[in-house]
């Protein structure tokens, strides 16, 4: 039996040339796909499949698989947007895979890393994504993560690498993010330039720290006591970045160099609450490239996590440990981009 799709405009009725315009098909593919002939690509496949979705169609029974299994996905909490970009990326590809994703969420008060990993466990999840978790921790147990290779559970962590850990890592390059932002500064005129970050015991703020202050001696001249002292730990929050870039303003900083989008925010208020402005008094430069960020006032220059391809990366390795392929245990690092746009501009300009 064929299905019938309209062409026309019938009100709930989903219409073969939207599906086929939706996943960048011909009419004649999107029909071979709907209808369950053979002869086409599986990525395109795929791309009709997901057309559907979006264009809010029900599947057709003989489109809708068997799930492979469930992979978890421990992420520490929604309220920083870079964190959602990632977990729907994930989910995105391993549902590309036919995996279900079983997506696990730290809020303060609520279930640690720990109880999320038994609860997956008791689901029958056949392998987990951290990211940002426990792993990036340089205080937290390692041992955790033995316990849960010893009982066969296949995972993978983005964005914190712990050489007490045998895993396979995926990071974005934050001594190079930070190196990158620096020189950006410099290259405006900016030898004050200072670097809100977190605290440091995590592993990204560390090396975020270790690249700030190699370049700010690299490019602004500045002496390593000095260096140092340009440097406020503090949350990877709004209000985080309020409070450090107060203090960095006190020893007449004119660059900011924030950990996260959030913090560049909390910058930029800080900056006006003196008033003063951005970009033309003080520059700020944020991290991640969060959705949206680009409609700030200004908007915001910042260092793009490659987030698709890192995704991409942890997916694949988890994946190749699920299906039994032994995978390299070491850490596959990432460049970041600077993405330049309206809070960054030339010192006095």
């Amino acid at each position: 039996m064929t299905l019938s799709l309209t062409r026309g405009a019938e009100h709930g009725t989903p219409r073969l040339t939207d599906i086929a315009a939706q996943a960048g098909v011909s009419e004649a593919t999107a029909s071979r796909v709907l209808n369950g002939k053979p002869g086409v690509a599986p990525a395109t496949r795929r791309r009709v499949v997901a057309a559907l979705d979006v264009l809010g169609h029900e599947r057709p029974v003989r489109l809708r698989q068997r799930s492979a299994g469930l992979i978890g996905l421990v992420i520490p909490e929604l309220t920083n947007p870079i964190f959602p970009a990632f977990a729907q990326v994930i989910e995105q590809v391993l549902a590309g895979h036919g995996y279900t994703p079983v997506l696990c969420t730290q809020m303060p008060g609520g279930s640690t890393e720990d109880e999320l990993v038994e609860q997956m466990e008791d689901r029958g999840v056949t392998g987990i994504v951290f990211l940002s978790g426990l792993h990036a921790d340089t205080t937290a147990d390692p041992v955790r993560y033995h316990k849960l290779a010893s009982r066969g559970l296949p995972f993978v962590l983005v964005n914190g690498y712990n050489e007490r850990i045998t895993a396979s890592f995926v990071s974005s390059d934050d001594r190079s993010a930070v190196r990158m932002a620096v020189r950006h500064l410099a290259d405006l005129g900016h030898t004050r330039v200072g670097l809100a970050v977190g605290p440091t015991r995590f592993v990204p703020s560390r090396r975020k720290a270790e690249g700030f202050l190699a370049a700010v001696r690299s490019f602004c001249g500045m002496r390593a006591e000095e260096a140092e002292a340009h440097i406020e730990r503090t949350l990877f929050t709004v209000e985080g970045g309020h409070a450090a870039a107060a203090a960095l303003l006190d020893r007449g900083c004119t660059g900011l160099v924030c950990g996260s989008d959030l913090m560049a925010l909390g910058a930029i208020r800080a900056v006006r609450e003196r008033g003063l402005s951005v970009p033309h008094d003080v520059s700020v430069i944020g991290f991640d490239d969060s959705p949206l960020i680009s409609f700030t006032d200004p908007p915001l220059t910042t260092v793009r996590q490659p987030v698709q391809a890192m995704a991409t990366a942890a997916v694949g390795a988890l994946l190749e440990e699920v299906g039994g392929t032994p995978v390299q245990r070491t850490e596959f690092v990432f460049q970041p981009e600077l993405v330049v746009r309206g809070s960054t501009a030339r010192r006095g300009g």
